[in-house]
């Protein structure tokens, strides 16, 4: 299902994600952090958002970010807390 924004998130287009040591972990099931299955890994993006959830103030449309959800990031779209967010300058591409 297409994932939607809630409260307090933000809905991201992930345009790159990042792939380390933690996510092969992660998917051994040798890490503190076990999500629950089925899950994409991922655990660093870079995107833009898609849509800002009620409550959120500071995103908008089309803003670009980077952020750490932990897991999730190897997705067309991702559903994150807007306070997980960092701006992404427009000098910067989405896999810097």
């Amino acid at each position: 299902p297409e994932p939607t924004a809630g409260p307090g998130q933000l809905l991201v287009r992930v345009r790159a994600a990042a792939i380390k040591y933690p996510d092969v972990l992660i998917i051994e099931d040798k890490y503190q952090m076990r999500p629950p299955r089925p899950f994409a890994p991922g655990g660093e993006i870079a995107g833009e958002v898609l849509s800002v959830g009620e409550g959120v103030t500071g995103w908008a449309e089309g803003d670009r970010l980077i952020a750490v959800p932990g897991f999730g990031g190897l997705a067309e779209q991702i559903v994150i807390p807007a306070p997980a967010a960092f701006r992404l300058p427009a000098s910067r591409s989405f896999t810097d």
